[in-house]
């Protein structure tokens, strides 16, 4: 975590060092299965630098997964994580264990940032409306899939994960199969044994039910 930058003085040191040397950050110890996320973001918002160290150790290498699935960008990626550790760093104090889990609050600020920063690079596409509705869709749900990868989908689904869990289990799995795995219709009729037609209308409708659930 040796990275400095003038810009970031007004945070600390612990903010300053906290952008990740990517990829891969290879250097990282082994996550630990018992970690006390709570206790380590109740210390970063009574000021412990140390435990910023901690937290950044213990998840920094899947959180740039999760980024990277959502930008698609490596670079992009590297910059939104370097915001998301600004942002748990500064808004810790912001944390209320009542509410949900700590590594739950620390998800969803990296996803909520790298979410931000995939839609402010379609704005500047200049892309038809449709298409950039469908990039958002894709975009949300390689958002849930991300975290839900990471293994922490119970404490981070957000609205798009409710939403999924509303929709029938084939027509959840043909919208994830779609705009997660990149698979054609034809692939997906193959893969859940339905006519094509009828993964067609599934995708459609479900994609319907999902913009109005998350409107």
């Amino acid at each position: 975590m040796a990275w400095h930058d003038p810009g970031c003085t007004a945070f600390g040191p612990a903010a300053c060092a906290a952008k990740p040397h990517l990829p891969g950050a290879p250097n990282l110890p082994v996550p630990c299965e018992d970690f006390n996320y709570e206790a380590a973001l109740l210390a970063c918002a009574a000021g412990e630098r140390a435990a910023l160290q901690r937290l950044y150790e213990q998840e920094a290498a899947r959180l740039l997964a999760v980024v990277r699935r959502i930008v698609r960008d490596g670079a992009l990626a590297e910059d939104v994580l370097h915001d998301a550790w600004v942002n748990i760093w500064t808004r810790a104090t912001s944390f209320d264990p009542a509410r949900g889990s700590a590594r739950g609050w620390i998800y969803s600020v990296a996803r909520n940032l790298a979410l931000n920063a995939r839609r402010d690079d379609l704005r500047e596409a200049d892309l038809p409306q449709e298409t950039l509705q469908v990039l958002d869709d894709q975009a949300s749900l390689a958002a849930w899939d991300a975290v839900n990868r990471a293994g922490a989908w119970a404490d981070s689904a957000g609205r798009v994960g409710h939403c999924l869990s509303e929709l029938e289990p084939v027509r959840r799995d043909c919208i994830l199969y779609a705009y997660v795995d990149g698979l054609t219709q034809k692939e997906i009729a193959a893969r859940v044994s339905a006519p094509l037609g009828t993964v067609k209308a599934w995708i459609q409708r479900s994609l319907v039910a999902l913009r109005a659930c998350m409107s």
